[in-house]
């Protein structure tokens, strides 16, 4: 998910790890930037590395400018702060679209005062035009040192433990490298990925084919999960980090947004356990925000919903808190 070069942090490098040096611009919405911010969590580097959460609904990056159509990620502005917080019951609106000017956790930009993510790339003299997040942002040489989630949970996992809460927690451990490469070189194509290419499928064929690899996918993930408690043994690593994000839109929003509906966590006791399982772990649940993720969704693809309405879906959220069963898994 990266168009630019990644840098890498390291002791004695251009990049050194260093207390409040690093930032990461994320969406609570997206699940590429969720794998960054379970890990900053998982490692305790919340007092090390800050961040800056988006608005969740995709607007246009240059509104004032003919001609300029590109939508996506923005920040929200301190007026809209405001307007939500003078908001007594009925959500302040942006254009016609009925959602509100920010969220839970959206902010300004305080570290480059940019408007939007393409701001972020264009002052790093990134104009590729892919403004994705996450990005791992330097803010002494003032530059994006990756916008790759699987690069930057790599150095999140390594490179700070010196700062970390959790030093100990290791998501790549050496001895579990190769199994975790294998098992993200399957997953990552036929259900990370895989339910965007069912979504975004514009003929029957190719939607058939993605939706038949998807379905294999958490057939295949769930028999694995039956045996053991995370997807490379007993602790929870770098595969599991990578998955979740995914089951954890799957019912609100894959199953229906992107027609992979064949499947569902929720009817799959092992895998809803295995999600109450991480989402339990103390962190999480504050990188978790359905609110944000089902907004994006739902109302950031215009083509794929004209009227931007966002179901209600089924409560897949309350159903992480009941009481999981994985610690007997495997023994």
């Amino acid at each position: 998910m990266n168009s630019r070069q990644t840098y890498a942090i390291e002791e004695n490098a251009l990049f050194p790890p260093e207390k409040d040096r690093y930032h990461l611009y994320v969406s609570l919405a997206c699940p590429w930037a969720h794998r960054t911010m379970l890990v900053r969590a998982l490692k305790g580097l919340e007092n090390i590395i800050s961040y800056t959460s988006v608005h969740p609904v995709w607007k246009h990056t240059r509104p004032d400018q003919d001609g300029d159509e590109h939508r996506g990620w923005v920040f929200t502005a301190s007026e809209d702060l405001l307007a939500n917080e003078e908001d007594t019951g009925n959500h302040q609106h942006i254009d016609t679209s009925d959602f509100p000017k920010s969220f839970d956790g959206n902010e300004p930009d305080a570290v480059n005062q940019c408007s939007s993510i393409r701001e972020v790339y264009e002052k790093s003299n990134d104009v590729w035009g892919k403004y994705t997040v996450p990005i791992l942002w330097d803010k002494s040489r003032k530059t994006i040192v990756s916008n790759d989630s699987s690069d930057i949970i790599r150095m999140l996992n390594s490179e700070f433990n010196v700062f970390a809460l959790y030093p100990d927690v290791n998501l790549y451990p050496e001895s579990k490298m190769i199994q975790i490469d294998a098992l993200n070189a399957w997953i990552y194509p036929t259900l990370n990925n895989g339910v965007y290419q069912c979504g975004l499928a514009t003929t029957q064929s190719a939607y058939m084919e993605a939706v038949k690899q998807a379905t294999n996918a958490f057939d295949q993930i769930d028999n694995i999960l039956s045996k053991q408690r995370f997807l490379a043994g007993d602790h929870i690593t770098e595969a599991d980090v990578r998955l979740f994000p995914t089951l954890l839109r799957f019912d609100e929003v894959y199953n229906a947004y992107f027609k992979v509906n064949s499947r569902m966590v929720e009817k799959s006791e092992t895998l809803l356990n295995y999600c109450r399982d991480i989402y339990q772990i103390p962190g999480v649940l504050e990188t978790c925000d359905m609110e944000q993720i089902k907004h994006h969704y739902y109302c950031s693809h215009k083509e794929l919903n004209r009227f931007s309405i966002v179901p209600i879906g089924t409560g897949f959220m309350k159903l992480l808190d009941d009481q999981h069963n994985r610690e007997q898994i495997g023994k």
